[in-house]
């Protein structure tokens, strides 16, 4: 979502309907990451993509994967550990390059999605009001996996739900620099295209691969923990929702998958509960505390997770 003039953001506090510009710049961030694919496939026509393109792709994920999942949620939305404000603001602004939000906005929903989770004023659940045959499930995914960005009843109120990102004059600074720095995120693969690839073919390929088609991959990944992490998986956990572990996304969302474990133990910095969950971003937060540049980070024992499950 793309960020809007203060007014409109209160009106959508309150439950406004979105304004048409709202609705439009989402639009455009739903679908011209598809177009950008597109263009990837009729670059590609009668060529095949070189390891500069995909890495280009790969560094470019996962760098704002890593702010999406450490800094958005475990960091900010649940403050799983602490650190350094310039770590804080880096995970921040990373965060932003995954074009999933502003950092105070981002964080406001996903704590209004925890205290509602498949209920009755959850942002994005995909049961929530829903019944139970075939359409009405399919309705319900579409509006978890990307529905609930036209939806005004789903924006949040930040002074309500994030109070403590709102009071913190950086973090506010980058939030209303959302847009230069979602043009950052283009420019700089484009540059590097550029300087690696070769001239305006390098640069369009580094805009392409590591701008629309990186923005693309990521979109979806995050939105399945939305969707598919709460209709298919394991439940590990007795939690009073629908949320779910699926072992098949842990790597391309950096652990965000182990879903019904997070849901179970939502201050966890870690997601991985056990050393066969892969769990990328709780592999970071460990990187970072023994570098000293992560502190209280919470952990979860095994007696307290034993409480949880299902024979407990």
């Amino acid at each position: 979502m793309l960020t809007s003039t203060a007014a409109e953001e209160r009106l959508q506090e309150l439950g406004a309907p979105l304004s048409i510009t709202r609705k439009v710049a989402n639009l455009a961030g739903t679908a011209l990451p598809l177009l950008g694919l597109g263009v990837a496939i009729a670059l590609l026509w009668n060529r095949m993509v070189g390891y500069r393109e995909l890495t280009i792709l790969c560094v470019g994920y996962v760098l704002a994967g890593f702010g999406i999942t450490v800094g958005y949620h475990r960091l900010f939305t649940h403050r799983s550990f602490q650190t350094f404000p310039a770590v804080r603001y880096a995970f921040a602004v990373c965060g932003q390059f995954a074009v999933q939000g502003n950092v105070v906005s981002w964080v406001a929903n996903h704590r209004k999605h925890h205290q509602f989770s498949d209920q009755d004023g959850d942002p994005h659940s995909p049961h929530a009001g829903r019944g139970d045959g075939f359409v009405e499930g399919l309705k319900g995914l579409w509006h978890a996996h990307t529905g609930w960005l036209f939806d005004g009843d789903a924006i949040a109120d930040r002074n309500r739900y994030a109070p403590d990102l709102t009071n913190d004059r950086g973090l506010r600074v980058i939030a209303a620099l959302f847009v230069p720095m979602v043009l950052l995120s283009l420019l700089v693969p484009g540059l590097v295209g550029w300087v690696w690839i070769g001239g305006w073919y390098g640069f369009l390929a580094g805009v392409i691969w590591g701008g629309a088609v990186r923005i693309l991959l990521l979109h979806h990944v995050t939105w399945s923990i939305n969707s598919i992490c709460h209709y298919w998986g394991r439940r590990r956990f007795t939690v009073r929702d629908e949320s779910r572990n699926v072992w098949w996304l842990s790597w391309l969302s950096f652990g965000e998958s182990w879903h019904n474990n997070h849901h179970a133990f939502p201050s966890s910095a870690f997601h991985g509960l056990s050393r066969r969950e892969i769990d990328p971003g709780g592999w970071l937060i460990h990187v970072l505390e023994g570098c000293g540049l992560a502190w209280r980070v919470v952990r979860i024992p095994a007696e307290r997770q034993a409480t949880k499950l299902p024979h407990a």
